[in-house]
């Protein structure tokens, strides 16, 4: 096909004696054009919105086409199921098709469940605007009262945001109304209604991982998401979310034991399917409860077969939900790895100390700024105890929490 397509680009020289250069134009390679996707800046992969525009912007432009997002979810299992339902809202406005696998909650009643879009927002990115200074003596001097050592400096904008628009905004206090979510092609996988089978071959992954990879295979290969299928029809995204894989539901013991039985069942279904998506026009979000894992080997063995993939700490039921250092924050966010696609380095996020945060209609994730002082007003115990408890080093007002790649 694309011989073809060269010799009907190159220009003919019979007839032409004196035409006998072999200057060909070069002609720009047609760019795959699926609604909800975009071509990365960076290594020009197709990438799809995974509904958090604050993700998309740390993730380098989005999730890219054919790879896995891991999420480490959060001890109650609150804010990373609310990524995943934002990554499957994203694909019904987008009609893509989306696969929701589960154990515990039927996929129907995660479906339902789904935020709302804010179909006219106009939200867009503003810079911030610098503080200027005022010529008037009284001004100044009210200003320095304030904190005269700050005054210069410019305002830290916190938001992650980019200046182009990409993906879509959502009301998590509304629920998607019927008729937009019965408009997308939803197919599911509920593991209660894939009771186990015995088998005598031995094999190193479990019949649930094993029933679960040969569905998404399935779907794959019959509606037609293969990148060498012939494009008889528009082409389309496949969004794959997998709920809290290696729980005990799964039948899988890797958070039950130190020395877990099928030690190597998760790793060799997410092999699979990361095989499976590399040549397919699909992208999966997973999420593990990795605070349950006590092998941390193991964690990083799942780690490294996922291509992206972030921990949530949330701060419900620990110190910090008290702590006044944390008041405008729900949790920490850690990048734990980047993807390395079609380049030799990856995009590396320009901020480390994140946080996340739960508004009244929306997720967002900032950049995480202390308090620079304490009031006078705090007594030296409190201030102790707070130091301690933010587990930062604090140097002229300001910390810096150090996270783990």
């Amino acid at each position: 096909m694309a011989a073809s397509v060269n010799s009907a680009c190159k220009p003919s020289t019979e007839g032409n004696p004196l035409n006998t250069t072999s200057f060909q134009k070069k002609t720009r390679s047609k760019i795959l054009s699926i609604p909800g996707t975009r071509p990365s800046v960076q290594n020009g992969q197709l990438l799809v919105s995974s509904g958090v525009t604050s993700l998309d912007y740390l993730l380098g432009g989005g999730l890219a086409v054919g790879t896995v997002l891991l999420i480490e979810e959060d001890r109650y299992d609150s804010y990373s199921r609310m990524i995943l339902k934002y990554f499957l809202a994203e694909g019904v406005v987008c009609r893509h098709e989306l696969f929701l696998a589960a154990a515990h909650d039927h996929p129907d009643d995660i479906f339902q469940e789904l935020p709302d879009p804010i179909l006219d927002d106009v939200a867009m990115y503003k810079p911030v605007e610098q503080p200027r200074l005022s010529c008037d003596p009284q001004d100044s001097l009210d200003a320095m009262k304030i904190a005269w050592r700050y005054q210069n400096l410019p305002k830290v904008q916190s938001a992650l945001a980019s200046s182009s628009r990409f993906g879509h905004y959502y009301d998590v206090s509304k629920t998607m109304e019927p008729e937009i979510r019965q408009a997308a092609k939803c197919h599911h996988f509920y593991l209660a209604e894939h009771p186990s089978q015995s088998t005598a071959t031995h094999s190193l992954m479990l019949h649930s991982y094993s029933a679960l990879l040969k569905s998404i295979e399935e779907v794959i290969n019959r509606e037609g998401f293969q990148v060498a299928e012939p494009m008889t029809k528009p082409r389309n995204i496949l969004r794959i979310g997998l709920h809290s894989l290696g729980s005990a539901l799964w039948g899988d013991d890797l958070c039950c034991r130190d020395n877990p039985k099928h030690s190597h069942a998760l790793t060799t279904f997410l092999y699979g399917l990361r095989a499976l998506l590399r040549t397919s026009l699909a992208v999966a979000v997973v999420t593990v409860p990795s605070h349950l894992i006590q092998n941390i080997s193991q964690m990083a063995s799942i780690t490294r077969l996922c291509d992206n993939a972030i921990a949530l700490e949330s701060f419900k039921g620990s110190e910090r939900e008290t702590n006044p250092l944390y008041k405008d924050y729900h949790g920490l966010l850690h990048v734990r790895q980047v993807p390395h696609l079609n380049c030799l380095a990856s995009q590396l996020p320009d901020h480390k100390d994140l946080a996340f945060k739960l508004k009244r209609k929306q997720f967002t994730i900032e950049r995480l700024h202390l308090p620079p002082d304490l009031s006078e007003t705090v007594s030296r115990v409190s201030r102790v105890e707070l130091e301690g408890a933010s587990m930062v080093t604090s140097s002229c007002g300001s910390g810096t929490k150090h996270l783990d790649f």
